[in-house]
């Protein structure tokens, strides 16, 4: 990897865009003071992520961005970008070509991009720091800063050549390991927190569920004797039933009947009531007989004198056949006609009989009063017509007779109907009294019978109501008591009885238990339960993290310990060489030392916090030991053993050489020798060209000089100019132009 190229747009002095482009080992760059070439230098720290303002000649953000000129106005934002060749992949990013760019605005707010692509200052740090380009810039020494090793304390000393021993990925693991083990027992501590936490619900859930299960057990135990209970009282109450309808079935039966022949009886009662008015039928046929009688007679006897009567016509008749002319017959004809006709009318009641004799004795006694006028054919027509109305008269009295019979018959069967009304009559209200004393008993039977259906609807009822109690209670698998097995034997009732005793005993002991609901309890204890496990789980997984984490902060300790103390070792050797090189002689070394420090401890008021009371001295904790870097020198042909005894030159001459020793060992892609070279004579300019050399075989250099000698050494050469505008330029110049230009 090396460098390509550098350009500077708005930074410092350098107010229009500024390209270097590195196509030699080493670059010289060259100006009078005041140009701006320094500025380069300070570019260099910039891009690299340098968050010192000071360390780069400034105050505030905003002296890093051009600040104008006679000509040229002030700018708003600076940028650099640095461009790496990567085609070795030194840096760990899949590019060829890698350019890292910073850009800053007057607000202070830095961007940082790799390849365009915007990232943090900390990626740009951890990819550099694979390629020995650290933080500390060892890699980039400027004039005021060559004995800054030297000015260092141990412990910034040992800092720096760590940095420059390229042991800085290995401390950006080992702070990223202790990081995330300090985050890792902090989450340990929140994780035992949490278990802390859930450790006392988890104990009074433990005991919710101890007394959930035994409610299970519980009602478990309620669920199976509740179905025997309740298969049992369906039995029970299924043969109560049947034997309750089979015993009301014969009573049942016997009712029905008994009221049918009550019906009966009742009909048989209503029926004998007809015998008053039989009786009254009676006495109005006793009238009637009597009626008929007395009419028989009278026609008897009336029949007998007409006949009389007809007999004397008829000889009447026979003394005037002879006598009688024929108009006294023809006037007596029409008086016998009206006679007759009389008769006639009479005839059609018997109790007319005597109207007719009446008629027939006046019609006598006129016709002897008028005989001229009967006529003999008339009276023997008359005759036969009264003959034979008297025949029908005849026939009418033997009907009288034959009714007067069938009255006398009507009378006697009447008579014989109403003794026999009078018997049924009392049998029927013995039937009724006798079948009124069964229903009685047969009521009786039944309301006993009802009374016991009644029990058996209550109990129904008070099963049906236990079964949906039991289902609330138990769950809707107790109705599946059916399906159970039937009993194998009858039992007595109080069997049955100690088991509902026993049911509620259960109930009192379920209600004693109170409590969520089951369910919730076991829901709720297995989540927690689960939760404790998880973040037991998670304690044992931060604790192996934990644990691989000490192990590798511990790897890293000791590898770097080992890097550190093979590079202390070779960083000696080479030291040695270039001290001897730069005071032609004499000794100089690096050695560990090891000091004591006090570790701070929780201040009063940190403690204060937690709600402990101490004093001051509580600020200060237990010792630590620090390694640090010390050097070691001594000049030739001189009695002088630390650098505090070293003059200014000899301080310069010490720290080139320690700092080109440290290059050596684990060279950098590139150094920045800012006027490093100032102080130095010819003699030592020429040693330091050497040196220069030396170092380009391993690591890039870009050096910014006056010195004629370190130009020499230099494959391209820019000058930096400073024109009216007031912003620097730069100029790729030849050796002897870039001569007169550093002047």
């Amino acid at each position: 990897m090396y460098l390509k190229s550098l350009e500077l747009s708005g930074f410092k002095s350098f107010a229009k865009k500024a390209n270097l482009d590195f196509n030699a080992q080493v670059t010289a760059i060259v100006g009078p003071n005041g140009s701006g070439k320094s500025n380069v230098a300070e570019a260099f720290r910039f891009v690299l992520g340098e968050q010192s303002i000071k360390s780069m000649r400034g105050k505030r953000t905003e002296d890093l961005i051009f600040n104008g000129g006679e000509s040229s106005a002030r700018g708003n934002r600076a940028s650099v970008k640095l461009a790496f060749d990567n085609s070795k992949r030194l840096l760990d990013i899949d590019f060829d070509e890698v350019a890292i760019e910073r850009v800053i605005h007057r607000d202070s707010l830095s961007e940082y991009f790799i390849n365009g692509s915007q990232v943090r200052l900390r990626d740009i740090v951890e990819l550099l720091a694979g390629a020995h380009i650290g933080a500390s810039g060892h890699h980039i020494i400027s004039q005021g800063e060559a004995d800054r090793i030297l000015n260092a304390n141990s412990r910034e000393r040992r800092e720096m050549i760590e940095d420059a021993l390229g042991l800085k990925i290995f401390q950006y693991k080992r702070e990223e390991s202790e990081r995330k083990l300090e985050k890792t027992r902090e989450n340990m501590d929140k994780v035992e927190s949490l278990r802390k936490e859930i450790a006392p619900h988890i104990k009074f859930l433990k005991k919710q569920v101890e007394r959930v299960e035994k409610t299970i057990a519980l009602r478990e135990e309620l669920k199976n004797i509740y179905r025997q209970y309740l298969k049992r009282e369906s039995e029970y109450l299924a043969l109560t039933e049947k034997a309750l309808a089979d015993e009301s079935a014969g009573p049942k039966r016997d009712l029905e009947r008994l009221e049918k022949e009550l019906a009966a009886a009742k009909k048989a009662l209503e029926a004998s009531k007809h015998k008053d008015v039989k009786s009254s039928e009676l006495i109005s046929l006793e009238a009637r007989l009597k009626s008929t009688r007395e009419s028989r007679d009278d026609a008897t006897r009336s029949i007998g004198r007409i006949e009389g009567e007809i007999a004397s016509l008829e000889k009447m008749l026979a003394r005037e056949r002879t006598s009688a002319d024929a108009e006294t017959v023809t006037i007596e004809y029409s008086k016998v006609r009206s006679l007759i006709d009389r008769v006639n009318e009479l005839l059609d009641d018997i109790s007319s009989v005597p109207k007719i004799r009446e008629l027939l004795k006046s019609f006598l006694e006129s016709n002897k009063n008028s005989k001229s006028q009967n006529r003999a054919g008339d009276i023997e027509k008359e005759l036969k017509i009264l003959r034979d109305r008297k025949i029908d008269a005849d026939k009418e009295s033997r009907e009288k007779e034959t009714e007067l019979a069938k009255l006398s018959s009507h009378y006697a069967a009447l008579q014989k109907e109403i003794e026999k009304e009078k018997d049924s009559s009392r049998d029927a209200e013995k039937a009724m009294f006798r079948i009124m004393a069964e229903e009685n008993e047969i009521r009786g039977r039944l309301s006993v019978i009802r009374v016991r259906e009644e029990k058996l609807r209550l109990e129904t009822e008070d099963f049906k109501r236990e079964l949906g109690e039991g289902a609330a209670l138990i769950g809707r698998d107790i109705t599946l008591y059916e399906s159970d097995q039937a009993a194998s034997a009858p039992e007595e009732r109080r069997v049955q009885e100690d088991r509902r005793r026993e049911i509620e005993k259960i109930k009192v002991r379920l209600e004693d238990q109170g409590g969520a609901s089951p369910d919730e309890v076991m829901k709720e204890y297995k989540e927690t339960s689960e939760r404790d496990e998880f973040l037991a789980r998670e304690i044992a997984d931060l604790e192996r993290s934990a644990e691989s984490l000490t192990n590798l902060i511990k790897e890293l300790e000791e590898k770097l310990d080992t890097l550190f103390s093979e590079g202390i070792a070779k960083i000696n050797s080479q030291f040695k060489d270039f001290f001897a090189l730069m005071f032609g002689g004499g000794e100089a070394a690096l050695s560990v030392i090891k000091e004591k420090k006090r570790k701070r401890g929780p201040s009063a008021e940190e403690l204060a916090e937690m709600g402990i009371e101490t004093g001051d001295e509580a600020e200060e904790g237990e010792e630590e030991t620090e390694l640090g870097v010390d050097i070691r020198v001594n000049l030739p042909r001189k009695k002088i053993k630390g650098l505090e005894m070293l003059s200014g030159g000899e301080r310069a001459l010490t720290s080139i050489a320690l700092l080109f020793a440290i290059s050596q060992v684990n060279p950098p892609p590139f150094i920045i020798l800012d006027e490093t070279d100032a102080a130095l004579d010819e003699a030592n300019s020429k040693k330091y060209g050497d040196m220069v050399e030396n170092l380009s075989k391993h690591s890039q250099l870009i050096v910014i000089t006056h010195n004629r000698e370190t130009m020499s050494r230099a494959g391209v050469l820019y000058g930096v100019t400073m024109g009216r505008e007031g912003y620097s330029k730069l100029l790729s110049i030849a050796f002897n132009d870039a001569v007169a230009v550093a002047k």
